[in-house]
């Protein structure tokens, strides 16, 4: 039995202006420095308080948010008391939010252990709203959480369907003029979330049709948005497809191209979706090599020249990804982040322990053992094709 979820969803140029009609008396901001400074904090308070509600503001979310930011930022508002969390910015703001709003519920939960086993008993204090400010994590549509423990350089993907945002405002108008760098690494992030979504061992009827549309729009509108930050209906319509893909992989997970970029990114610091963009090419062609994958589903819907042949949509999934990298200048192997080789060689065994840690690894359709991840890590450092 699964459980179709997804939140409530409110998107278009003016959906900020839903929330004038929230009933409540305060309302918590987690977000970060830029969103403040750039007015995005603004804009949203002042819908808030044509509703009548106060707000207070946490904006020291870092990328990659630690667990030290989210218990700080659980004890603020702790004494602050709200009835609404919001979680403002990009995925680290929506991740922080969620896992700070879980801690004001329940201060005796253990933040590295949130699982879908256990019941938190959450929305007795406040309720959740995620406000994306890129469009890339999907975060506003899943119940997933990811969090760094800096000590041990680890990326932590955790989840519990208690999570998900109550609502989800996807207003366009946010990112309007988002900068080309950041654009590409949160198309590329949308382009695996529904690729993986769509080849996960968990896909189903229910969000196989969400992955393959948000597949279609990001593929179709990723360059455009990544040439011109104004081209309203290109920002639209990637603003929407980072949120289909969510709401896809919150109900299907993910696979190998995240417990591999997870990895990297907890390392060597690269951003989220970089990370996970370089591998998809490496990952499918890692998966394909073992059978029975739907790579071929995806080339024929993305109408790529491949006909019905499994092997052959996936070489033509990988070109069209290479295809787009060049187009939007994002790096195609590690090598070309700057990374030195002697500092990959020796962080090599952390990478892969990262890996085989991470849960998405075991909702890939074919399963990697460290002797495969150490070489998918080489392949993906010299820019190789996988050929086993």
């Amino acid at each position: 039995m699964w459980i179709f979820s997804s939140p409530k969803v409110v998107f278009g140029d003016d959906a900020l202006e839903y929330l004038e009609n929230l009933r409540g008396q305060r309302a918590f901001f987690v977000t970060d420095a830029n969103m403040v400074a750039f007015g995005f904090v603004d804009q949203v308070q002042q819908r808030l308080a044509a509703a009548g509600l106060e707000s207070a503001v946490f904006a020291e979310v870092e990328p990659n948010p630690s667990l030290q930011t989210v218990r700080r930022a659980a004890e603020i508002m702790a004494a602050y008391e709200p009835d609404w969390v919001i979680g403002l910015g990009g995925g680290s703001a929506m991740d922080a939010a969620k896992a700070a709003w879980l801690l004001y519920e329940r201060p005796d939960a253990d933040p590295t252990a949130i699982n879908p086993m256990e019941e938190y008993g959450l929305r007795q204090k406040a309720r959740l709203i995620a406000i994306p400010t890129t469009s890339g994590t999907g975060s506003e549509a899943t119940w997933a959480t990811v969090l760094t423990d800096t000590e041990l350089q680890m990326k932590l993907s955790m989840g519990t369907p208690e999570l998900l945002p109550d609502l989800a405002i996807v207003d366009s108008s946010l990112v309007l003029g988002l900068p080309p760098r950041i654009t590409a690494d949160t198309g590329m992030d949308v382009l695996t979330h529904a690729i993986e979504a769509y080849t996960s061992t968990l896909a189903n009827d229910f969000s196989d049709g969400m992955a393959l549309k948000a597949a279609e729009l990001a593929l179709t509108y990723l360059p455009a948005a990544y040439a011109d930050g104004a081209d309203a209906e290109a920002r639209g319509r990637m603003h929407n497809a980072a949120a289909i893909a969510g709401i896809a992989f919150g109900n299907s997970m993910l696979g190998l191209s995240h417990a591999m970029g997870h990895s990297l990114g907890a390392v060597f610091h690269v951003p989220h979706g970089r990370s996970v963009g370089l591998f998809l090419p490496y990952v499918i062609e890692f998966t394909a090599n073992g059978g029975g994958t739907r790579y071929a589903d995806i080339a024929h819907f993305l109408r790529l020249p491949a006909g019905d042949d499994e092997a052959a949509g996936a070489a033509a999934l990988v070109a069209a990804l290479r295809d787009l990298a060049q187009q939007i200048d994002f790096a195609c192997s590690i090598q070309a982040l700057g990374i030195a080789r002697d500092a990959f060689e020796q962080a090599l065994p952390k990478l892969v322990a990262n890996a085989e840690a991470d849960n998405q690894l075991f909702f890939n359709a074919r399963f990697a053992d460290s002797d495969d991840l150490a070489r998918l890590f080489m392949c993906a450092y010299e820019g190789r094709p996988v050929d086993w």
